[in-house]
């Protein structure tokens, strides 16, 4: 049996193994000028803040090539210690579908924050920047694990109903999960995704996909991070269960890109 010093050491080693920094795709380039790479950095002040995700340079360049007709803009929300480079591979098979680089925006944010009070305000803020670059009416989102999390306050809470078309989430913890423990003691981004959190409570409230948004959710039956497996269906979302991959390894499989931009062009 584990000595409660032993207890705590598992724990930590828990936390840091699956919490760990997620590297970016390495045929990203990297922040701004006096930008961290981190999830320390501070928030993307605005749409030109995500060039780093491999967006073309200046806000005037998203303005020069407005949507096709009939898609929107996409705009990407990392997870927990992660950045916006996590999302080369999807970008790429985007931009291989004939999405511009001006109609795909990687939103940025210190992922130790809260979910409610901090940063789906600065995801509602983001996505004003987003149509008024690019005039477009709605945007569509896809988020990755704790990004699920805030694109959905922002959307049942935020004002997203109305501007958001499409949201995706990939392996999110839409009902809270247990490894968040490991971290929760001091991190309030680790205590939203723990199960019955303000957050996690507040988003199964009522409906849990509301308005005209279309919903879909990714996941794996063999997700370490996000426990149970059970936790990332959504009532009323499309919910499809992509076969046996890591939590990370959604981001790049090409099955879960294939399903994700069917369901955009939905």
């Amino acid at each position: 049996m584990l000595t409660p010093r032993q207890k705590c050491l598992a724990l930590l080693a828990l936390c840091l193994t699956l919490f760990a920094p997620i590297p970016a795709h390495a045929a990203v380039a990297g922040p701004p000028a006096g930008q961290a790479a981190g999830p320390a950095a501070g928030p993307a002040t605005g749409p030109a803040a995500a060039q780093a995700a491999g967006q073309a340079a200046g806000p005037a360049a998203a303005q020069a090539a407005a949507p096709a007709a009939g898609r929107n803009p996409v705009v990407f929300v990392h997870g927990y210690n992660a950045d916006p480079g996590v999302w080369g591979s999807l970008r790429e098979d985007l931009r291989a579908d004939g999405y511009a680089d001006s109609e795909l925006f990687s939103f940025g944010y210190d992922t130790h924050q809260s979910v409610n009070e901090v940063l789906s305000g600065r995801l509602a803020a983001y996505v004003d920047d987003v149509r008024r670059q690019t005039g477009a009416a709605r945007v569509d989102l896809v988020g990755h694990s704790f990004g699920s999390l805030v694109s959905r306050w922002y959307v049942k809470y935020g004002g997203g109903a109305a501007t958001v078309d499409h949201w995706v989430s990939l392996a999110g913890p839409n009902h809270g999960t247990s490894t968040a423990w490991a971290c929760a003691l001091w991190d309030q981004a680790c205590r939203d995704m723990t199960p019955g959190s303000y957050v996690v409570k507040n988003l199964a409230s009522g409906d849990e996909t509301p308005g005209a948004v279309k919903y879909a959710t990714f996941w794996s039956d063999c997700d370490e991070v996000v426990n149970p497996d059970s936790s990332v269906p959504l009532a009323g979302a499309l919910n499809t269960q992509v076969g046996c991959l890591k939590h990370n390894d959604l981001l790049g499989d090409d099955v879960t890109s294939a399903g994700v931009r069917a369901f955009l062009r939905s």
